[in-house]
């Protein structure tokens, strides 16, 4: 998959996927992530409150995020955004539409724990 794909992907689902860090660290060499780029989603009033969703104030990156195979999304467990490896990406699950997503996050997300969650971005 190629960074623009990806980009893709995310403006119009929420996606859940794993890739490999490109620093591993102590919790390990893959992170799973719960993202999205849909406007629907993020521009809501749910959006803006319960994932507390804020617009770029605008990108100011040394680098070209395009050519080094990087995908821009939100973050919805860590609640900002996060340049997405998309060279090692593996997707999960998607949920395209808006009811999808707020029924699994509601039923499996709000009920976890900090330590839950940290433990489900590890994975």
């Amino acid at each position: 998959m190629n960074a623009s794909q990806l980009s893709e992907l995310l403006r119009s689902n929420v996606v859940e996927l794993t890739f490999q860090r490109r620093r591993p660290n102590n919790r390990g060499s893959f992170r799973r992530m719960l993202c999205t780029m849909n406007e629907s989603i993020l521009n809501s009033v749910n959006g803006r409150t319960v994932l507390n969703y804020l617009p770029p104030a605008g990108f100011n990156k040394t680098y070209n995020p395009v050519q080094k195979n990087l995908a821009l999304a939100w973050d919805i467990l860590v609640q900002d955004f996060r340049m997405i490896s998309a060279e090692s990406v593996s997707i999960q699950q998607t949920y395209n539409t808006d009811e999808e997503f707020w029924n699994y996050f509601n039923a499996n997300i709000i009920p976890m724990s900090s330590a839950e969650k940290a433990a489900y971005m590890n994975q």
